[in-house]
């Protein structure tokens, strides 16, 4: 079942998140196992399954980064290895680049105004990234989607340096 026929949503980038919240709750509900606590054990079995699969219908539309993945899964877009490297050389290089900058936080003079400026240049760097993969994804053509596979890529290694730039700014507070 298509995830997004599923919760009568158009296959796009951009989702109503409050309309996905609402349907979902609605579509959990018909299938709550509580609904089947006398039903046989099938109905049981399957209740639980279609839960299971609702859940995992709304936990990749609600997620940009998975809903792009699954739109391009379904398009028969083969997504490369998450340990391919990247053919995009400058990509290559500003990774360096942002690898040093996150490195250069510990040893700033001010930590705050550090965490704060990498953390203003990766969600700035993530946004264009952003809308450059929903035009992709937009045009629904296999070039694109080669591109948006690429963007994706891109766009999972800025959450992957969000994810540590917030760890070491924990670890350099809790010192």
């Amino acid at each position: 079942m298509n995830y997004f026929q599923l919760f009568g949503l158009a296959e796009d980038y951009t989702v109503d998140l409050a309309q996905l919240s609402a349907v979902y709750q609605s579509l959990q509900k018909t299938v709550h196992p509580d609904r089947f606590a006398h039903s046989s054990a099938q109905e049981q079995l399957l209740a639980v399954q279609k839960s299971s699969m609702i859940n995992d219908a709304y936990q990749t539309l609600k997620s940009p980064l998975k809903r792009a993945e699954y739109m391009l899964k379904i398009r028969g877009t083969d997504m490369p290895s998450e340990q391919a490297s990247f053919s995009d050389i400058s990509f290559l290089m500003r990774q360096m680049e942002l690898r040093e900058m996150l490195d250069e936080v510990k040893q700033a003079e001010n930590i705050d105004e550090a965490i704060f400026e990498v953390n203003q240049i990766f969600t700035t760097e993530f946004e264009q990234l952003s809308k450059e993969l929903k035009i992709q994804l937009a045009q629904n053509k296999a070039a694109s989607d080669l591109l948006a596979c690429e963007n994706l890529r891109k766009l999972k290694f800025y959450q992957k340096l969000h994810v540590e730039l917030d760890r070491l700014e924990e670890l350099l507070f809790d010192e």
